[in-house]
């Protein structure tokens, strides 16, 4: 039998040390919330391969539906020969997104692919260069994604130089101080100082920031940014790559505020179930604005994935996973409130539906402590229980379980962390 030691030696003598790994274990199956190491080690899965697990690992309906499709066909390339299973999915997408006036969805490969294709679409409506995201963004780690994303650290450490016309703005966060207005009054700083406003094609935002440390966006910020897109003929993009299908208790995270606030979306993670799909959707006369053969990709819309990402959205359904996800994300959040008694570095508790962090400080500095954060990992993983960190300074957990996660199970993990926050 392979050990997880063998295999790390020989991980490093063959892959780059540029892809870093956070576990010293090798996952050999999985099953919904479940994985087993090559070892036979059990662990209860909150991270979801980074939030794209929502139906859970290897769920009935998705892989029935993987296997029926690949008795017809692999691989066509959709621009080369189409295939219903494409617009179909599309179809689906335009009906439920929060999106004013009708909408049209190409699919790509990768949530970096969807948010480069955005701003793509956006400078082809727009005819202007400038791109405007926000401090803490994550979104992708391509060279035009690297340069939306507003978090050095490791995702821009050596890769300079990066695009142009692209601006950071800061986004509101209640905890550090920075409110709506102050993020308004950014914006309007830029476009004094960098870029004139009406050479500004979209502003693209994380409605709830992944990487960042899950800070969701106020309301009253939404609405102004609407406002000042309308103003200077701006589009708004909001990038749902970890945020969508049903993560945060409804499909979208948009779907918290007024419809039509977004003029286009990015999607991916946990569209397809662990398949590689990604997505644009968009109002259509914006999404018609690039010429044929503008937009696509040799794996764009992979057959075998926009088949998984049907029996997601059947499951979804079926299953009532975004009430689902309000329910779990309130049982964790309870938990989370008892443990401040028993553990003073909780600062902030964050949550929207299954979207939950705790951001931890230093009681006596009062100092971000990712060290504290590092601990609580270390301890919930000896007990089997998987955790992530995000946060600007990395001393945030955020909770990414399958929302398909047996009841008892979930009651064990939150068990466990109780135990991992407790001095």
């Amino acid at each position: 039998m392979l050990s997880n030691a063998q295999l790390n030696e020989r991980r490093l003598d063959a892959t780059p040390r540029g892809v870093g790994v956070m576990c010293n274990f090798y996952a050999q199956q999985a099953e919904n919330a479940t994985v087993w190491d090559v070892e036979g080690n059990e662990f209860i899965d909150f991270a979801s391969g980074i939030a794209v697990l929502n139906t859970g690992h290897r769920h009935p309906k998705v892989v029935a539906a993987i296997e029926k499709q690949l008795h017809a066909f692999t691989h066509t390339a959709y621009q080369v020969i189409p295939y219903e299973g494409y617009v179909t999915l599309a179809e689906r997408i335009n009906q439920c997104a929060p999106i004013t006036a009708p909408c049209k969805t190409a699919f790509f490969t990768t949530g970096a692919e969807a948010v480069e294709n955005a701003v793509k679409i956006a400078r082809s409506y727009t005819g202007r260069p400038g791109v405007i995201t926000f401090a803490g963004g994550f979104h992708g780690r391509t060279y035009m994604t690297m340069a939306l994303t507003g978090k050095v650290a490791p995702y821009k450490l050596g890769f300079g130089p990066f695009p142009g016309s692209v601006f950071h703005a800061q986004y509101p966060n209640a905890l550090y101080g920075v409110s709506t207005e102050d993020a308004i009054n950014s914006l309007q700083r830029i476009f004094k100082a960098d870029i004139e406003a009406t050479q500004v094609a979209a502003i693209v935002l994380e409605p709830v920031q992944g990487e960042g440390g899950f800070i969701v966006a106020p309301t009253d910020f939404m609405l102004a940014l609407r406002q000042l897109c309308d103003q200077y003929g701006i589009l708004l993009i909001a990038d749902e790559v970890q945020t969508g299908f049903a993560r945060t208790g409804k499909m979208f995270a948009m779907d918290h505020y007024p419809k039509g606030i977004a003029d286009l979306m990015t999607m991916a993670k946990s569209l397809a179930g662990g398949m590689p799909l990604s997505g644009v959707c968009g109002r259509a006369e914006v999404m018609d604005a690039p010429a044929p053969g503008g937009l696509g990709g040799t794996y764009g819309g992979n057959p075998l994935a926009i088949a998984a990402a049907h029996a997601v959205f059947d499951v979804i359904e079926e299953e009532q996973l975004c009430q689902r996800a309000q329910r779990l994300g309130l049982q964790l959040v309870e938990l989370l409130e008892k443990s401040k008694s028993v553990c003073p570095q909780i600062v902030d508790i964050r949550a929207q539906g299954s979207m939950v962090a705790v951001e931890f400080n230093d009681p006596v500095s009062a100092k971000p402590s990712p060290e504290f954060t590092q601990q609580v990992q270390k301890k919930a993983l000896a007990e089997g229980l998987l955790l992530l960190s995000c946060g600007t300074n990395g001393n945030v957990l955020r909770f990414l379980y399958p929302l398909t996660i047996p009841d008892q199970q979930f009651s064990q993990a939150l068990a466990i962390l109780a135990r991992a926050l407790t001095q």
